[in-house]
C-alpha cells in the first residue's frame, strides 16, 4: 500500500534530486561558458558567543602580495572553522561563554581538562587570526614601511636596530618547522622578544602579549607561493601596518 508517507518521502526524494541536478545544469553550463562553477550556499555557522570579525580590508587590497582567493579562503573558511569550532568547544559552560576570547587563553589553565586542547586549538586559531588581520594593510595604504615612536625606540633596544629586528622574525617564520606563528611578543615588563609558536597556540598561555604575528601555515600561503615560504614572509613585510602594532605595544 502506498500511504501518504511514502509520498511524502517520494516527494522530498525527488526535491532532493532535483536540487542536486539544477546545480549539477548550472555548474555545466558555468563550465561551457568558461566560468568557474559556484559552489552551493555555505552552511550556517555554528551558534555561540565568538564570532568571525569582518576583514578591515577588501579581499583584494594586499595585492599581489597576498591574492584575494588565499583572503577569501583564510578568512571565510579557516578563520571561521575555528570560531565554530570554539562556540562548539564551550557549550554548556557558562562561565567560559562569557569571556572573550583571549580571556579564555589567558586562563586556559582554568578549562576543564576534558575540553582544554580543543579551547586552546579552536581559541588559539581565533585570537591569532583576529590578531592577524589588522596587522595587515594594504602597501601604500598604512602596511609597509617602519614602526616609529616609542616602539621603533623599543625594537632598538632589544634588537640593535630594525633591520636585525627583520632578520630575527623573518629567520623565526622561516625556520619554524610545520605549521605555527612567527611572533613579535612584549612581556609583563615592557621587553620585546621574538619566538614562534606550534600550530595555534597563543603566546597569550605564556602571559606574553602578541604584537605582530606571521601566519606561516600552508593556508596563509600555498596558493600564490606553493612551497616557497620564504618568499611569502619576505613579501608580507610589505603589508605590516605598523599603526595597528604601536597601538598593540602602547595599550596596557
Amino acid at each position: 500500500m502506498f500511504t501518504r508517507r511514502d509520498f511524502l518521502g517520494s516527494v522530498a526524494a525527488v526535491g532532493s534530486v532535483a536540487a542536486v541536478g539544477s546545480f549539477s545544469s548550472l555548474a555545466m553550463a558555468q563550465e561551457k561558458k568558461g566560468e568557474p562553477p559556484k559552489a552551493p550556499p555555505p552552511t550556517a555557522p555554528a551558534a555561540g558567543p565568538f564570532t568571525l570579525p569582518p576583514l578591515p580590508y577588501p579581499y583584494e587590497a594586499l595585492e599581489p602580495h597576498i591574492d584575494k582567493q588565499t583572503m577569501m579562503i583564510h578568512h571565510d573558511k579557516h578563520h571561521q572553522a575555528y570560531v565554530d569550532n570554539l562556540n562548539k568547544a564551550v557549550a554548556g559552560h557558562p562561565d567560559l561563554e562569557k569571556m572573550s576570547v583571549d580571556e579564555l587563553m589567558i586562563n586556559l589553565e582554568k578549562v576543564p581538562a576534558d575540553i582544554r586542547t580543543k579551547v586552546n586549538n579552536q581559541g588559539g586559531g581565533h585570537s591569532n587570526h583576529s590578531i592577524f588581520w589588522k596587522n595587515l594593510a594594504p602597501a601604500g595604504g598604512g602596511g609597509g614601511g617602519e614602526p616609529g615612536g616609542e616602539l621603533a625606540k623599543a625594537i632598538a633596544s632589544a634588537f640593535g636596530d630594525f633591520g636585525k629586528f627583520k632578520e630575527a622574525l623573518t629567520k623565526a617564520a622561516t625556520d619554524r618547522f610545520g605549521s605555527g606563528w612567527a611572533w613579535l611578543l612584549r612581556d609583563s615588563s615592557g621587553k620585546l622578544s621574538v619566538d614562534s609558536f606550534a600550530n595555534q597556540d597563543s603566546p597569550l598561555t605564556k602571559g606574553l602579549r602578541p604584537l605582530l604575528g606571521i601566519d606561516v601555515w600552508e593556508h596563509a600561503y600555498y596558493l600564490k607561493y606553493q612551497n616557497k615560504r620564504p618568499d611569502y614572509v619576505a613579501a608580507i613585510w610589505n603589508v605590516i601596518n605598523w599603526k595597528d602594532v604601536e597601538q598593540r605595544f602602547a595599550a596596557k
